[in-house]
């Protein structure tokens, strides 16, 4: 893991703390998601069963998220000379996939096998699987104030859901809670009017509030994964520093791309003033480099290219200029 000791004290701090919500989630998650199948199954309720594969797909998201906490921060090597960083990426689109396959897609067809047969219930059973979902209510608020509070301990909404890890957890959590009041709202109305419309209704919603969350955290993994660059403002200064240095003609490009939560790789093209030796030129390059890493911790690898003005149709580029394309 790349920076100095004190950063890399801070990131290990703050993964412990994120390893302990994640864990809090998956614990609340396994209960519930037990209570929720067996309640789901003696009520013959497709609300219940819908937030019953809702649970299981956090669950098994957990441990997608534990993995990534854990293989992410190993320190570069041969084979993997920038660093397992974007492993974070990967494990967090695989828990969007699971989000949208087991969960959405789970209860969109609870919803549609509603509609079509009807539903044999005991209200005794559904009874019980109300004050499930109470339960449940509880465990899944008691699990998203956790992740809320570490969400303010890491800097607020902005710093913390920087973290894909703590962001899929709040998405989740927030998503059970809202997908608890659903199926509550669903179970509820099918008691009260006969109506199985009701419970199916709260199905499909909950299959599209699932589907809608996963959409949003697979394009962010997306992003990420295939290259998203550094923060703009991280970005800027770095050029505003190269601007700034005598020996620099021009800045022609620069380049910036994440390659882990708290890391990224840095490369910039940039025409020297003339007259310059080549031991000067090292003594430059070094001392910019260090500059950088000063003003941007994150820059975790930092390459410059001497060029001559000729290279300028590269500052025109999306990549240099830092406009997005692409769906």
């Amino acid at each position: 893991m790349s920076g100095t000791p004190t950063q890399r004290d801070t990131a290990r701090t703050a993964d412990r703390r994120t390893r302990v919500t994640v864990l809090v989630a998956l614990a609340a998650n396994l209960l519930i998601a037990v209570a929720k199948a067996v309640g789901g199954l003696l009520a013959g309720s497709p609300a219940l069963l819908s937030e019953a594969a809702h649970s299981v797909a956090d669950s098994l998201n957990e441990v997608f998220l534990l993995a990534a906490l854990r293989r992410s921060r190993r320190p570069a090597d041969r084979r993997h000379p920038f660093g397992y960083g974007k492993e974070r990426f990967f494990w967090s689109l695989l828990a969007a996939v699971g989000i949208f396959v087991m969960g959405g897609c789970f209860s969109v067809f609870q919803g549609v096998e509603a509609l079509r047969d009807g539903a044999e219930e005991s209200f005794g059973g559904y009874v019980a699987g109300l004050a499930v979902l109470g339960v449940a209510l509880l465990a899944e608020g008691a699990s998203l104030l956790r992740a809320l509070h570490q969400v303010r301990r890491q800097g607020g909404v902005a710093a913390g859901l920087r973290d894909p890890a703590l962001r899929t957890v709040v998405a989740e959590d927030g998503t059970a809670v809202l997908g608890v009041t659903l199926a509550l709202a669903g179970m509820a109305l099918h008691m009260a009017t006969g109506q199985v419309v009701y419970e199916a209704a709260a199905s499909f919603a909950i299959g599209a509030l699932l589907v809608c969350v996963a959409y949003h955290l697979g394009r962010e993994a997306r992003d990420q994964l295939i290259g998203e660059a550094a923060d703009p403002e991280a970005s800027e200064r770095i050029r505003r520093l190269l601007a700034g240095q005598p020996e620099i003609d021009s800045v022609e490009a620069l380049f910036s791309m994440k390659t882990g939560l708290d890391s990224a790789l840095v490369a910039a093209r940039i025409d020297l003033v003339p007259g310059l030796d080549s031991e000067r030129v090292e003594e430059v390059a070094v001392r910019i480099k260090r500059s950088i890493a000063d003003a941007v911790p994150e820059a975790a690898q930092i390459f410059l290219d001497i060029t001559d003005s000729a290279a300028r149709e590269s500052h025109e580029s999306p990549a240099a200029t830092g406009e997005r394309g692409g769906a």
